[in-house]
């Protein structure tokens, strides 16, 4: 996921001529860690189904300074998805599903904005993000944590999302998809999605620190903080927990728990002597390409193709099948690349949201299997995301700027034209109300979306969230009537980094 992150410059040279070492890998991580500020990092090199390094790097936690090790979890995110596909192909082995069976066969209340996709819509589609909806669709139903919506409330709420593309044929990312998957394994297994992951996968392949959802784990004595950059500063926030979203982005595990699901991947489903997960031809389905996203060749690694399968994402890298996924929860980004034909896997735990650190370590790494000269990819990254820092510093810094200007001038504000109950017909109810000669925004159903709203320009309003570290402060678009009163209101995040799933574009409240 995509988050406003700190910077702070540390340029090294740093080249690789042949496998790495892991005295190399050790010295990559802990000028990453300066380089991107990240507390904690974890990293697993899997080779030819033997575990190379596993290994915690860091700390936990800024408060507690204690360290990270191989057994520590951290939330994997959506790297989740991949096992939410395994536990279907599971299903699709012993012949409860197949693939393309229609999803209101198992779920009669499934309802998209078209009867034609309704009708049409299959398991497939559940996990190939293809739906024709936005990025992050609906998204605000589950992020940021504390809201109260239900898989119900989710299943019906798909028919009022609006499509920005036709059906199967454009590449959107989108969770909600995968929380309705998790819903059919839970249909057809009679088992809870958590259930079946713990005992169908983790089980078997001894797992035996990891769970399915931050709130089954007994003992959290091993497991991480998150952090997030605000204005320069780590702060640590609270894990997420909300188990709807289990299905897309539940899992805690370690890089010694991961490393045996890198190595059962790798070997086709099967782990050990006798533990045959899944089968290779469900495997195989998996792993090939269903929905294209498209790419341009550059070095050093020449892809010609990508997309996505069933909760993988495919290129190939120098002739190379590669096999990868990323995972961002705010305060902790994790990433999983498997090349198979080298037996290769690396695994890269963070908690903190930067990505670049985690592509950092993963490219570098990878290079030296390729047997390629690896760039600084801690420069390279540190630079751009530097540059990306600074072009969106300057929008959100004219709209601040703005609102302190009316405040200087004692513009006057009659927030009565925009006070009231406003519904959006599949996020509910939110309230502007007046206090003191300040508005606040208020959602009924989302506790943490709660901020002071200011006066912008142009009859127009932003709203500053209580909680700095979701990085997400919105504009406030109003339609007025002939009154001067508020009868509409859209929003849009201010901020060009604001993660996708806060899809306030997706929002069309109605004045009560």
């Amino acid at each position: 996921m995509n988050f406003k992150l700190p910077f702070l410059a540390l340029l090294f040279s740093f080249t690789v001529s042949a496998q790495i070492t892991n005295t190399e890998v050790d010295d990559l991580v802990n000028r990453t860690i300066k380089a991107f500020d990240v507390p904690g990092i974890s990293v697993a090199i899997v080779k030819d189904g033997k575990v190379v390094l596993a290994k915690g790097y860091g700390v936990k936690s800024i408060k507690t300074q204690e360290k990270v090790d191989a057994n520590t979890l951290f939330g994997i995110a959506s790297n989740s998805k991949a096992f939410t596909s395994a536990a279907l192909a599971m299903l699709v082995d012993e012949g409860k599903i197949k693939w393309d069976d229609k999803v209101t066969q198992y779920l009669p209340d499934f309802k998209m904005s078209s009867d034609y996709i309704t009708q049409e819509f299959t398991i497939r589609d559940l996990l190939t993000h293809r739906s024709g909806l936005g990025l992050g669709a609906g998204d605000l139903m589950i992020w940021p944590d504390g809201s109260d919506f239900t898989a119900t409330d989710i299943i019906h709420n798909l028919r009022y999302l609006k499509n920005v593309s036709s059906f199967r044929s454009k590449f959107d990312y989108d969770n909600l998809m995968y929380i309705i998957a998790g819903e059919i394994v839970h249909k057809i297994s009679g088992e809870t999605w958590a259930d079946f992951i713990e005992q169908r996968i983790m089980k078997p392949l001894e797992m035996n620190n990891s769970v399915a959802s931050i709130k089954r784990l007994k003992d959290t004595t091993n497991v991480i903080t998150p952090h997030v950059p605000i204005d320069g500063k780590l702060v640590t926030i609270k894990r997420y927990e909300n188990q709807l979203f289990d299905g897309a982005a539940g899992i805690y595990s370690s890089v010694n728990d991961l490393s045996k699901w890198a190595i059962l991947q790798i070997n086709n489903g099967k782990y050990g002597n006798n533990k045959q997960l899944f089968s290779e031809k469900e495997h195989d389905e998996m792993w090939q390409l269903q929905t294209i996203i498209p790419t341009k060749t550059r070095p050093p690694y020449n892809t010609h193709f990508y997309g996505y399968g069933l909760g993988w994402f495919l290129n190939d890298v120098k002739g190379y099948k590669q096999v990868s996924h990323t995972g961002g929860l705010e305060g902790n980004v994790t990433q999983t690349t498997l090349i198979p034909e080298l037996g290769l896997g690396i695994i890269v735990l963070t908690n903190q949201q930067s990505g670049a650190a985690f592509n950092a370590i993963t490219n570098t790494i990878k290079d030296s299997y390729l047997d390629i000269k690896s760039e600084d990819y801690v420069k390279i990254y540190s630079d751009r995301m530097k540059a990306n820092e600074e072009s969106a510093d300057k929008v959100t810094d004219e709209v601040w700027a703005t609102v302190a200007k009316n405040k200087k001038d004692k513009i006057k504000t009659d927030f009565s034209k925009i006070t009231g109950t406003y519904k959006d017909n599949w996020f509910g109810e939110i309230n502007i109300t007046e206090k003191k000669g300040k508005a606040y925004f208020q959602s009924k159903r989302s506790s943490q979306l709660v901020g002071e709203v200011f006066f912008y320009k142009n009859g127009n309003y932003v709203v500053k969230w209580n909680n700095a570290f979701f990085h997400a402060d919105a504009h406030l678009n109003f339609k007025y009537d002939g009154n001067g009163k508020a009868v509409n209101l859209k929003m849009l995040p201010i901020s060009e980094l604001t993660d996708f799933s806060y899809d306030f574009q997706d929002l069309d409240f109605n004045k009560k």
